[in-house]
Order: C-alpha cells, then structure tokens, then sequence
C-alpha cells in the first residue's frame, strides 16, 4: 500500500554548510509549505522563487529558495517541495520542527525513493542505484552507478527476460502440440533460442560481478614468512610509508589496514604477521588473525623471497593454511628480485589449476605495476569500462535464474517439456525480482531502510 501522507526530511548531509535543503513529497506538501512562507502567494512550477520562512507568528525564521514539482512530473511520482535555506543545523531543526507542527512527518530513511518506486518513476536497481551513488568509493564506482541509475543495467535484465519469454512461448507451443509427430522441443528454433538466452544471461552475470567489486569494494591480504618483505609491498602499492619496515622478524603483530584505488576499484590492503611458530602470546595472536584474514580475502598475495622450489613453497603454504586454499584467487609473489636478475615470472600447475607466480622489488619499486595489474585480473576486473554496478542480491538472482535455465535444459533435452516449462516460469521470477516486479514488502521496507534519510 502507497502512503499518501506528506513526508519531510533534510536531503542535504547533517552539519554546518552553506546551504540545507528541506525536502517534502506527498498531496498538499506545497499548501502546507506555502503557510510558513512569506510572501504567501503561489509557488510557480519547477521555477525557483525566494521566500522567507515564518513560524506560525508570523516572525522570520529564514530566508531562501522554494521549488515546486507537481505530480506526477516530480521525483517520488507526488507533489513535491523544498526550501534551500542556510545550513545551520539548529535553524534546520527548528524548521522541521514547525512542519512538523503543521501535519507533516518525519521521513523513514530511504522513502523518497520507496515512493518514487511505487509510482513507477524508477524501478528496484535504479533506485539502489542511488544508495550506491552516494557510497560510491572510487571514480569508476560512481560512473557505473550512475549507468545503473539511469537504467543500464534494468535494459541488459529485459534484454534477457525478452529471450527467455521467447523461448517459453515455444515451449508452451511445443506442449500444445505434444501429440504432433513433429519434435519441437528439439528444433534448430529452439536449439538457437536458447544459445541466445543463455549468452545473455552469462554476459550479464558476468558483468555484474564486476560491478559488485565496485560496489563492495575488494579486500586483499599479504602474506609470507616473516621477513619477505610484506610491510614493504603495502608501502610500495600505497605509494606512502604506511607500515614499519624492519629487519627484525615480527616486526608486524596485529592486522594493517589501507584503502587503496586500484584501476578504478576500491581495495583495502591488509599487511598481517608472518607465518611461523612463536611462543610468544602476543604475536602468535597475530598470527591467527593472519590465517582468519586469509582465509576470508578476495585475493592473497602469498610472498616469499627465496630461490627455493616452489613446489616446497606451495607445500608450505598449503601445511600453514587452516583452510582448502582457493588457487583462483592466489598469486605466488617473489620479492627481492632486484638480487636475482635472472628472474623470470612463470606459472605452476596446483591440483590442477594454473597459478601465476611474479616477480618484484617491493624496494625498489620493480613490477609493482605488473602486479597491480594481475591482481585487478585475479579479482575479474576487466579494462574495459562496467556499464552497471551490481550488489549481493543481484548475483543471487542471476545465478539462480542460471540454475533454472540449465534444469531447463536438461529437461528438454530428456523431452520433458512440461517440466521444463516450469523451470522457465521460475527463472522469470527470479529475473522479475531484480527490477522489483515480484519481490514482497517486507524484502522492499529493508531494501530501502538502508538508504540515506532524505532520499
């Protein structure tokens, strides 16, 4: 059900600035502005006009700026008003205060765009979008929110749901007609329908795990033995001496933490404690805390700086971890390479899989640039520019909305449509529940309760 009771809240960030903006949305939100305005004419249309606020005696409060956006051409779908006064926070909660008095209420945080949703002045992702906007840690976190707030990444969802409505209305057909000795459900039709859907689907999957490593940012541990140089390589990739750099072992005992840009995404660094055994409390507390951050990083940069086999390196890695490691998110670093100039960067084969390992001088500078450039790799960022950011809750559905298109599949392959059919049915929904269409209002209430107040 759609409030329709006037709504009110600061839209600019709490604390002294220039200016402050009071917001208000709902029916009559501009009559009920107008009382506390003084001269008390009109409000011209998305036109600006300057006005003093009055309390109810009538004594200025404020001077500033009025804008009125009727409905529907306004940002919630409703009537729309706000004052722009000065930023003073005690003048602003006096002002909320005589609105208060006057019949609006306090906004919920995130109801603006909640009502604005409801009026289908923006879908689900576009109005995330703004929450996203506004948290945006880099550049390039910014420019792709805005895509999405513009509707990118709503036009790849439909891009995908249009060929899956394509492929079910044959199916559907294909059912209809079960008792035709044509095999519909094995046509080149439909064979070729369903390669489209699926490129699609894995295209826009794709891309929006990227962008949620804009949105939520990436974390990325260093760690070795004591000694290879970890603090060194935080310095290097930080460009500033924001870690201890020693040649006594142990020099790093608890977890540092840097927040970092890397080619447009968010990463915070973490240098830990060198693996190894200890007796001392304090840093084999250090140590444990090490292998838990490990563990639960998007990338590990695992350092060493001996000529040693790497295969005992890795044994080594692997007997120390508490944890089955992940040799897609690993990258076996070599430092100091700056004494061994015969070094060359090579791959091994770990249970199978290919992992890279490089070569640095985090010292003096050497293939730190190289190395930045194969992390962004490991954590799948790409060189070309996101069209769309994504969160948590997009990759969930995507993913399952794959999982229904593959039982699909196998269904039809075995020649069971009808089975099929409600494979399809159920992958719309969960294409459906990105933009909003099907998802219920208790999910929508926290979705939007983690917006800013005044948007």
């Amino acid at each position: 059900m759609i409030a329709s009771d006037i709504i009110v809240a600061l839209a600019t960030a709490p604390g002294a600035a220039g200016v402050a903006v009071l917001r208000l949305s709902g029916r009559g939100c501009g009559e009920l502005l107008r009382a506390h305005l003084a001269p008390a004419g009109p409000l011209p249309e998305r036109r600006a006009s300057l006005r003093d606020f009055v309390d109810s005696q009538g004594q200025t409060l404020d001077r500033g700026l009025v804008l009125y956006f009727p409905a529907p051409h306004s940002f919630t779908g409703e009537d729309v008003v706000e004052f722009q006064g000065h930023g003073s926070p005690v003048m602003m909660a006096i002002l909320l205060r005589q609105l208060q008095h006057s019949g609006a209420r306090l906004a919920r945080p995130g109801e603006f765009s909640e009502r604005a949703f409801h009026h289908g002045r923006l879908d689900l992702a576009q109005a995330e979008a703004i929450a996203d906007l506004i948290a945006a840690g880099s550049e390039q976190a910014a420019r792709s929110a805005m895509r999405s707030l513009q509707g990118e990444f709503s036009r790849r969802v439909a891009s995908v749901a249009q060929a899956l409505t394509t492929v079910r209305v044959y199916v559907e057909a294909a059912i209809d007609f079960s008792d035709q000795d044509i095999d519909f459900l094995h046509s080149e039709q439909l064979l070729a329908d369903l390669n489209k859907l699926r490129h699609l689907l894995a295209e826009t999957l794709q891309e929006a795990r990227q962008g949620q490593l804009l949105q939520k940012g990436i974390s990325v541990v260093i760690a070795g033995h004591p000694n290879v140089g970890k603090s060194s390589l935080l310095n290097a990739l930080a460009g500033d001496d924001v870690a201890i750099v020693s040649e006594h072992a142990g020099t790093t005992r608890d977890i540092l933490r840097q927040n970092l840009v890397l080619q447009g995404m968010p990463v915070q660094v973490l240098d830990t404690a060198g693996w190894r055994e200890s007796d001392d409390p304090v840093e084999s507390e250090g140590i444990r805390r090490a292998l838990l951050a490990a563990e639960k990083a998007d990338a590990l940069l695992y350092l060493f700086d001996t000529d040693g086999d790497l295969k005992d390196i890795v044994a080594d890695l692997q007997a120390r971890s508490t944890w089955p490691l992940d040799i897609r998110r690993l990258l076996l670093v070599r430092n100091k390479i700056d004494r061994c100039p015969q070094w060359q960067d090579s791959f091994l084969q770990i249970e199978g899989q290919r992992c890279e390992v490089i070569g640095i001088s985090a010292k003096y500078g050497q293939g730190i640039e190289a190395l930045q450039d194969r992390l962004a790799q490991l954590v799948g960022r790409t060189p070309t520019e996101l069209p769309f950011l994504a969160r948590q809750r997009h990759i969930e559905a995507l993913e399952q909305a794959w999982q229904y298109l593959e039982a699909a599949q196998a269904q039809l392959q075995q020649g069971m449509g009808d089975l099929a059919a409600e494979d399809l049915r159920c992958m719309q929904g969960s294409l459906a529940s990105l933009c909003g269409e099907m998802l219920p209002d208790e999910l929508l209430g926290h979705i939007f309760a983690s917006f800013c107040i005044g948007k």
